[in-house]
């Protein structure tokens, strides 16, 4: 396990508390899971993605992550439609660990209200989250 001050948190992302990402690409919004998350989980055997068209509620379950730990549960963090799915984690689920915020991205979703995204975390307060657990 990485120690605090060994994670990746990017700037210009926004932070969910159930360990999403998202980066906000002019209409759209791109989905992963943090650097923490795919940490604590371990080696990534396979992910499971929803369909381009499918929508979901903030909130809401979009996927799971199973590694060799355990399965995890995905929550979309700014409701929308699906726009795009990294079809590379079908081969390659392993991104998500090599490369969480460029290469193991997971979803694209186009936010019914863009304002979602400003709710979530800044990297200072997801960073000062992770050090109360």
């Amino acid at each position: 396990m990485k120690e605090l001050s060994q994670l990746i948190l990017p700037g210009d992302l926004r932070y969910s508390q159930d360990h999403e990402w998202a980066l906000s690409e002019g209409d759209t919004v791109r989905i992963g899971i943090t650097d923490y998350a795919q940490d604590q989980l371990g080696d990534i055997v396979y992910v499971d993605l929803p369909q381009v068209g499918d929508t979901f509620a903030k909130g809401d379950e979009f996927g799971t992550v199973e590694s060799v730990k355990a399965v995890s549960e995905l929550f979309v963090p700014v409701g929308g439609e699906v726009v795009g799915v990294n079809a590379a984690l079908e081969e390659s689920p392993d991104l998500v660990n090599k490369d969480p915020y460029t290469q193991g991205w997971m979803v694209d979703i186009k936010p019914g209200d863009m304002s979602e995204i400003e709710a979530l975390m800044d990297r200072e307060s997801y960073h000062d989250m992770l050090k109360g657990l």
